[in-house]
């Protein structure tokens, strides 16, 4: 199981996230495109898990959509940073919670979503297939996350020397396809680093560099094989990011 608390802790160190994270902004505003073109309800009632430093929250305020929002995350002191970047309302409030094992203070939703935090649950197939039942008849639960061809050139130098990387095994498309009555839509990203020390820098400073539970650290040598590698193959991560869409029957 993935360790919940050091993921929280993790984030909550994250000092240099806006900075850094360029592919997670870009995939956020991809999103609120997506969620923009929904046939919400005027006043929608709406729950954000995993908001981080309010990427999708500040997009999907700057397209209009209004309602009673519910914004969440596992870490308390990226909720205070979703906070401090689109303001608290009588109509817009911030709680945390834990996505994948906890329950919102209120539902049903019109809107659940959120942007690449499914990944860092234990299961990210069967906690979508849970939220479906926050949706109100007609509800959407719309997200993105990673899939498990999600930085294949770090894995590929690795595999070149014999090693297995500390990248979470994230879930495989199939996993998601195969959840009742879900669209799922696929998007690759690429991600190019001036050095593989540039890669993980740019990991830890979003938070992102938490290995797998089961892996043990790289000796020196055998890490900089792997850095040789990487930036032999032109230093690029390449992001797999996955869509899911969930309707209730109305």
């Amino acid at each position: 199981m993935i360790d919940h608390a050091r993921i929280a802790s993790a984030f909550a160190h994250a000092r240099d996230y806006d900075g850094q994270a360029r592919v997670q902004r870009d995939v956020a505003e991809a999103l609120a495109d997506r969620i923009a073109a929904l046939p919400l309800p005027p006043q929608p009632r709406v729950l954000e898990f995993g908001c981080g430093t309010g990427f999708l929250t500040q997009a999907l305020i700057a397209r209009g959509i209004g309602g009673r929002w519910q914004v969440t995350d596992l870490a308390p002191a990226m909720v205070e940073r979703c906070k401090t970047r689109v303001g608290e309302t009588p109509e817009r409030r911030f709680a945390t919670l834990d996505g994948e094992y906890g329950a919102p203070a209120d539902g049903p939703f019109d809107l659940v979503c959120s942007s690449l935090a499914l990944q860092w649950f234990d299961d990210g197939p069967a906690a979508l297939a849970r939220m479906a039942g926050w949706l109100a008849p007609g509800g959407h639960c719309l997200v993105t996350t990673l899939g498990a061809g999600t930085f294949p050139e770090w894995r590929a130098a690795h595999a070149a020397e014999g090693l297995e990387p500390g990248t979470p095994a994230f879930p495989t498309i199939a996993a998601f396809a195969a959840l009742p009555g879900v669209t799922v839509t696929t998007a690759l990203h690429a991600e190019r680093h001036a050095d593989a020390r540039g890669f993980l820098h740019a990991l830890k400073d979003i938070g992102a560099g938490t290995a797998r539970g089961s892996h043990r650290p790289l000796p020196p040598a055998a890490l900089r094989s792997v850095m040789r590698r990487f930036e032999a193959a032109g230093a690029i991560a390449t992001y797999e990011v996955v869509t899911c869409h969930l309707q209730r029957a109305t």
